[in-house]
């Protein structure tokens, strides 16, 4: 196995702290006062310099430093959080993530002018407009940082000693005593008295310790903070001595030789101070692991490969009359079947991970729009196979773009509507059955129907007066290169864009709902299964054929005479509770080429509202699926989403549900047009 790169770590925890600071910094807006949100800021600012620092990101940590000393200003009073030091500070992050994943790039030019636009939000005090990697001091037996007047504040006396492989692990001392010298007034002694003599030194450890006195008006946490990253294999002393005024600052050694206070022990900081540094001890609190996605990926197609091997087992198990076999199958098929849960448990992850992306989104847009926009999300906490959350993010980035250029109005248009100047974009998830749907709605404007009839009739896509049903009409705006906007903006009107989100959808299996309400606004729905690995399945017989159909979308099954069969030909509708649901013969479908059996079985499936009755030949009971992806081959085949191998070696079809319901819809609207 192996080992995992640093650098690589320090990358994956980088962007867990982007996205802490990026989601403070959108929730400041709401309450540029809220204390608890500005320390949370300040924090995420404060590990990414360190952390930064520690693994050899030099420019990154030079450059965070002045936004943590912003918002170090902020946290103290000094100076007021403005809409303009967020979206200053919001732009700085862009750059760091700059920074972090090209660390040798030239971003000089862009650091300057970004820490211009930082040191003019805050009044020209918090920082420099030009960025300045901060100068490590000498490595000397002593060393001071000259006052240009005396200090005011609380003396200090720190007594440090760092692990000897220390600077092997990328801590650098010099930067902690460089931060210590930011504090206050400090002078600095090192502690060569464990230094080897030459023939038994390692060049690589690390064998001085300190002594520092500090004046700081920064208090205890400040020190504390200097040391986060490093506290736990450290040893270190801090003897607090009494308060200094400012005549006597000059004094604070001697006053520290004379009047000692009792000597404290450096406590290990608050969770929350250090993201990912949990507590080794004490504690009920949560562990979490990070383990590669990749790995997880290896480990479901295990337990995939098990799942057929024990479907072969459970067959062997049901032909034999051996007892002990029949016991041992039944074991296995309830551990794998334990097992399979508890991985689509490991995969799953909340869809608010995906929502929060688009807070920034939206907030970007609304700058560049002149837009009054309100982003709000329901249903954050409803799960997903991450995979599914991966490629929905492209897809989704394109629905918000597309509301907010094309639906939402402009303030002043609004009002004249009657509306509030402030336009809303819903995102909301919710769980039905096997599906996770997925909504995108605004109080736009919606979407011109006229508009789009004549765009698609002048590029050819339908013939002049050609009848349409209203989502048939609707989901001509997902065609490629299809757009209605008069002009082209930096946001769309090229026309692309759509056509990769049905694409998306469509390749994981799922299917797009258009509904539109001139001047009320429009609602998108994308309908995804929950998984594209594993799942239950009901296995059908049509003809010499085997089938799979996703459990979640069965409703009921229904016995069919092969006489109630030839008396619906021609019309293909079947009487459901005062309810037509119209079906269709997959035999028919499929082209088998054999007779029907007498007594046929009908399968009533279903997406969202939409029902439609698929008749088999025999249902032969659950199966659980492991879903094998199609040849390139078979790309155009539709009506299948996939293959799973059955206990006895053999393929059976997955069928694609989506498209099924789709074809019954379609032929149900059409007979009825037809009168």
């Amino acid at each position: 196995m192996t080992s995992l790169d640093p650098i690589q770590v320090f990358r994956t925890e980088a962007a867990e702290l982007f996205e802490q600071i990026e989601s403070g910094l959108l929730d400041l807006l709401n309450d540029l006062s809220d204390q608890d949100t500005i320390d949370a800021v300040f924090r995420g600012l404060h590990t990414l310099k360190g952390s930064g620092a520690m693994f050899g990101f030099e420019a990154l940590a030079a450059f965070t430093h002045h936004c943590e000393t912003a918002f170090d200003r902020v946290r103290k009073g000094q100076v007021p959080a403005t809409d303009e030091l967020v979206a200053a500070v919001l732009d700085a992050q862009d750059h760091m993530k700059a920074l972090v994943s090209t660390p040798q790039g030239d971003h000089e030019d862009a650091s300057n002018r970004l820490l211009a636009a930082l040191h003019a939000a805050v009044g020209g005090a918090a920082t420099t407009g030009h960025v300045v990697t901060p100068p490590l001091p000498q490595a000397s037996a002593q060393a001071a940082a000259p006052a240009s007047a005396p200090a005011k504040g609380q003396a200090f006396h720190i007594a440090f000693r760092l692990p000897a492989n220390a600077m092997i692990n990328g801590t650098n001392p010099l930067g902690l005593l460089d931060e210590l010298r930011e504090l206050g007034e400090c002078t600095v002694k090192a502690d060569l008295s464990t230094i080897p003599g030459l023939g038994s030194l390692e060049p690589t450890d690390l064998y001085i310790g300190w002594s520092v006195d500090l004046v700081t008006e920064q208090g205890r946490d400040a020190i504390d903070d200097v040391f986060i990253f490093v506290m736990d294999d450290m040893d270190i002393k801090v003897t607090e001595v009494a308060p200094v005024e400012a005549k006597a600052a000059e004094a604070a050694p001697a006053a520290k030789a004379a009047s000692p206070a009792p000597e404290a022990t450096l406590q290990k900081a608050e969770p929350a101070k250090a993201p990912g540094n949990e507590p080794k001890h004490g504690g009920k609190q949560a562990e979490n692991v990070r383990v590669p996605a990749e790995r997880l990926d290896e480990l479901m197609d295990r337990v995939g490969e098990l799942v057929i091997a024990q479907s072969r087992l459970s067959q062997l198990a049901g032909s034999s009359a051996d007892l002990h076999l029949r016991a041992v199958s039944e074991d296995v098929e309830r551990l794998s079947g334990e097992l399979r849960d508890t991985m689509m448990v490991l995969r799953m992850v909340p869809v608010g991970s995906l929502f929060g992306r688009f807070r920034r989104l939206v907030h970007d847009l609304a700058r560049e729009t002149g837009k009054v926009i309100e982003l709000e999300t329901e249903g954050e906490t409803t799960e997903v196979d991450k995979t599914v959350i991966e490629r929905l993010a492209d897809p989704l980035v394109h629905l918000v773009r597309n509301s907010i250029d094309h639906g939402l109005e402009p303030p002043d248009e609004r009002v004249a509507a009657g509306k509030d100047k402030t336009g809303r974009v819903i995102l909301s998830a919710r769980q039905s059955g096997g599906e996770v749907i997925i909504t995108i709605k605004d109080d736009g404007r919606g979407i011109n129907r006229d508009r789009v009839r004549a765009k698609a009739e002048s590029s050819g896509l339908i013939q002049p007066g050609q009848m349409l049903t209203d989502q048939e009409l609707l989901q001509l705006i997902f065609q490629p290169g299809f757009s209605t906007a008069a002009q082209v903006t930096n946001l769309s009107g090229r026309g692309v864009g759509m056509d990769v989100v049905k694409k998306t959808v469509e390749a994981l299996r799922g299917v797009i709902d258009v509904r539109s309400e001139n001047g009320r606004g429009s609602e998108i729905s994308l309908r995804i299964p929950l998984t594209l690995a594993i799942i239950d399945g009901l296995l059908v017989r049509v003809g010499a054929g085997s089938y799979v159909i996703p459990l979640s979308a069965v409703e009921e099954c229904l016995e069919l005479s092969l006489e109630d069969d030839l008396r619906s030909r021609g019309r293909s509708f079947i009487s459901l509770r005062d309810n037509l649901v119209p079906f269709l013969r997959l035999r028919e479908l499929f082209e088998t080429g054999t007779p029907p059996d007498r007594y046929q079985k009908m399968v009533v499936i279903s997406t969202g509202d939409a029902r439609v009755g698929l008749v088999v030949d025999q249902i032969i009971g659950d199966h659980q699926t492991v879903i094998k992806s199609m040849s390139k081959l078979h790309h155009d085949v539709v009506t299948f989403s996939g293959a799973t191998i059955l206990g006895d070696g053999g393929v059976a079809l997955i069928l694609d549900v989506t498209h099924l319901v789709a074809v019954g819809q379609y032929q149900e609207a059409h007979l009825r047009a037809a009168g």
